[in-house]
Formats: C-alpha cells, sequence, structure tokens
C-alpha cells in the first residue's frame, strides 16, 4: 500500500483552482484507487498572527508577514514532523515548492501549471521584483528543482520549464487536469433561480459575455474592455459579466473612460461551483483574451456547460480548446469583435449550427476527467517510488 500526501494550500489563502485539483484528485483516490493507495490531504489552517490586530493603515503589511510565517515557517515544521508518515509527498501548487526542501529525501512530485512564481527570475526585465523576493522565490525554485517528478498540467508548461532548463525534461510528464462534475449543460433548475436572481431572468435578445478568472496583468482585461465597448457599437443590449475578483482601479477607470453603462458590466460575488456552472450555461459566449495560460479551466468548464468559448491563439489555449473554441490573436480589437459577431449572429441565424457546436465543445470537454487525472498520477507515484 502506498502511502501518499496531497500538499495543498493553506485554508484561507490559496488559489482556488489549486483546490479544485487537491480536491477532486483525493476524492478520486479515495473512491478507485483505495486498494492501491492511501491518500491523505495535508492542508493547515493559515494562522493569523499579526494581522489580527487589524490596524487598517498596516493591515496588508501584517497579512503578507503571516503569509511569511505560515507558509515558510509554519508549513514546512509541519511537514518535517509528519514525512515519516507516508511514501510519497504531491504538492499540487508549484509555488509551494520550497516543501520539497523540508520532505527530503522523500519522494516529491511537484504539479506544475505555469510559471509565474518564477517570472522574476525568468525574465527580471519583465516582472522587477525586491531583492527579499527574489530571495524567497529562488528558496522556492531550489525546492522545484529537486522534486522527484515535475507533472505539468500542458505540453505549454512543460516546453516552458524546459526552456528555462529549470528542471531535466526526464523528470517532466503532461498530465492535463480534469473537469468537475459540477459544470455540466443539464439545467439545475434551483441553481439557476439562485443566480437569475443575481442577473435577472435570461434574455435572448441581451446576448451575454463571460469572463472568469482573475484581473492580473496577463489576463488581458484591458483587451477584454475594448473589445466589449466595440462589440456594444453593434449590439447596444451586450452585458459584460466578470466572475474571479473585482476590477483594478485602473480597469475601473477605464471602463468610466468608454462610459459603459452602469448595467452593462456586471462582477459578480463568490460563486461555488454549482453557482458557476449556471452563469457559464447562460452565457452566449465565454472569452478569455490571456497573452499567457497554463491550462486554462474556463475553456473546459464553458464547453462542459455548452457554452462556446473564444480565447486567444496561444499555445496552452489550444491544447485545452481543440479545434472546438474559436481563436483570436493576442490583442487584436478586429479580431475579438469580428469572432464574436459571427458566432451571436450563428447563434441568432443558424439554430442548427449552433447546436453542433454546442454539442461538440460538450464532446470534447468529457475527454477531461480527474479519473484519467488520478489513473496518471497513480503511475506516476508507482513509477518515482520504484524509481
Amino acid at each position: 500500500m502506498l502511502r501518499v500526501a496531497i500538499v495543498s494550500d493553506l485554508l484561507e489563502e490559496g488559489w482556488p483552482s489549486m483546490d479544485v485539483i487537491a480536491d477532486m484528485l483525493t476524492q478520486e483516490l479515495h473512491v478507485r484507487h483505495q486498494a492501491n493507495v492511501s491518500v491523505r490531504q495535508l492542508r493547515p489552517r493559515f494562522v493569523r498572527r499579526f494581522s489580527r490586530l487589524r490596524p487598517r493603515y498596516t493591515q496588508g503589511t501584517l497579512f503578507n508577514a503571516d503569509r511569511l510565517l505560515n507558509r515558510f515557517l509554519d508549513y514546512p515544521r509541519l511537514l518535517k514532523a509528519r514525512k515519516n508518515e507516508f511514501d510519497l509527498l504531491h504538492i499540487v501548487d508549484h509555488s509551494y515548492s520550497h516543501l520539497v526542501l523540508a520532505a527530503a529525501p522523500k519522494q516529491t512530485v511537484v504539479t506544475c501549471h505555469d510559471l509565474d512564481a518564477f517570472r522574476c527570475l525568468a525574465e527580471p526585465h519583465n516582472e522587477v521584483r525586491s531583492w527579499p523576493f527574489k530571495r524567497m522565490t529562488m528558496n522556492i525554485l531550489k525546492g522545484f528543482r529537486r522534486a522527484s517528478a515535475v507533472a505539468c498540467v500542458s505540453c505549454a508548461t512543460r516546453d516552458e520549464v524546459v526552456r528555462q532548463r529549470f528542471v531535466p525534461a526526464e523528470r517532466l510528464t503532461v498530465n492535463p487536469n480534469g473537469v468537475a462534475e459540477s459544470f455540466k449543460h443539464f439545467p439545475e433548475l434551483c441553481t439557476d433561480r439562485r443566480v437569475s436572481r443575481l442577473l435577472g431572468l435570461p434574455n435572448s435578445d441581451r446576448p451575454e459575455i463571460l469572463h472568469v478568472g482573475s484581473t492580473i496583468a496577463r489576463k488581458r482585461i484591458d483587451v477584454l474592455l475594448r473589445v466589449f465597448a466595440a462589440l456594444r457599437r453593434d449590439v447596444p443590449s451586450a452585458r459584460l459579466i466578470r466572475v474571479g475578483g473585482a476590477f483594478s482601479a485602473t480597469q475601473i477607470e477605464m471602463i468610466h473612460q468608454m462610459a459603459l453603462p452602469c448595467d452593462s458590466v456586471v462582477v459578480l460575488p463568490f460563486l461555488n461551483r454549482e453557482e458557476l456552472a449556471a452563469v457559464y450555461r447562460r452565457a452566449t459566449l465565454v472569452t478569455l483574451p490571456s497573452e499567457a495560460e497554463g491550462f486554462g479551466f474556463p475553456v473546459l468548464e464553458a464547453m462542459a456547460c455548452g457554452t462556446p468559448v473564444v480565447v486567444s491563439d496561444i499555445p496552452a489555449l489550444r491544447e485545452v480548446g481543440g479545434t472546438i473554441a474559436t481563436y483570436c490573436e493576442v490583442g487584436s480589437l478586429s479580431s475579438w469583435v469580428g469572432a464574436i459577431l459571427r458566432l451571436i449572429g450563428e447563434r441568432r441565424d443558424s439554430p442548427e449550427q449552433w447546436v453542433e457546436r454546442v454539442v461538440a465543445g460538450v464532446r470534447w470537454a468529457g475527454c477531461f476527467t480527474w479519473k484519467a487525472y488520478a489513473e496518471r498520477a497513480v503511475q506516476l507515484y508507482k513509477t518515482t517510488v520504484t524509481g
């Protein structure tokens, strides 16, 4: 019996997509591989020390101090104390790779989603950071390089790791993420009603353009807003819906400068998976104008819910979207507006062709399952342990 620890993000602090991976993998190992694998998930609670004081003018600084202590002192200490309980550690977020150093000489697998965590070292001219931040990143990268194996979520991510010479190619594998069962194209009446209370009743005459994700620079929210403003000149009833956090001050200023009506741009609060699926189902299109991605969860989630996607023509999204997604040149206003208008017209004028597109998307998304993800993970565990 192989004893595996799924090492996850700290509670109250991690990226949601990483939590999904840890949860889905743990569940699949429990259900389908219990005869060969004993799995435990390590996810310590985020401990507030300084930020409990809550003085407004230093809240950010105090929270960051707590985060450093939790990540680089508490978590390694916990792992050192418990590492002998397991034969293998699977760290599902590469930004926690410093934990590999605490686990030595145990066998370790790290899942790599993208190279954002190492950008200040790989591209210092594009991402300028302080010396202490770089030292912290060097420590994370040191652990990353010492992992027994690195599982990348896409070939694009693997190729970037190889290009940067972070890890030898022979220690790299590719294991694409799956789609949670919550994301399905069948209506869920109770959840759909809850979403309707947030957005109003669906209106086929009012196209809804959905974006799911953060507002960090590589997501190119500036492109999203410019495309939407241009789209409204042809489709004045169109509405932009955002899930994944509030706009930045700069992005809010863009919205004001474009004179977009208040009710034309909607930012939704935190949604659980079922509610997010309901938002996907009612959207006309999902867009992802990112200039860089490691995988692209919204692409698969949208297609699984029966909603076509328009995405940037970059390697990772080509892998995820296959021949089903519609691709546009990064940052090209005319390319994006033209593609969205064509799809809105297809939905209105060619319903049979639209249905074929929806069905093809659902079928394609069905190829990405957590069952297959777990099977590939178990095979990697066995190979890693046996050497």
